[in-house]
């Protein structure tokens, strides 16, 4: 079986060349690039210190708190 320049181009023009050439050695197909990972998505919730109760994690939505830390701690600290 022979391709003459024409068969070639015809090949390559709809993108099968590659697939072809591997046919006639026998190669496997590439493998495809692994997929890059997704970046992982904010938290809906903040913690705003250490042992501190998250603030926007409540079941029926985030807290009515301004994003500002509630417990004693935070009120004397801001006071």
């Amino acid at each position: 079986m022979s391709l003459n320049p024409e068969d070639i181009a015809a090949l390559r023009k709809d993108g099968d060349l590659e697939s072809y050439l591997r046919s006639l050695v026998g190669a496997p197909p590439p493998k495809p690039a692994p997929a890059e990972p997704a970046a992982p998505e904010e938290p809906d919730y903040v913690i705003p210190h250490r042992g501190a109760w998250p603030i926007g994690s409540a079941p029926s939505g985030p807290t009515p708190t301004h994003g500002k830390c509630t417990c004693p701690k935070c009120a004397t600290d801001a006071a």
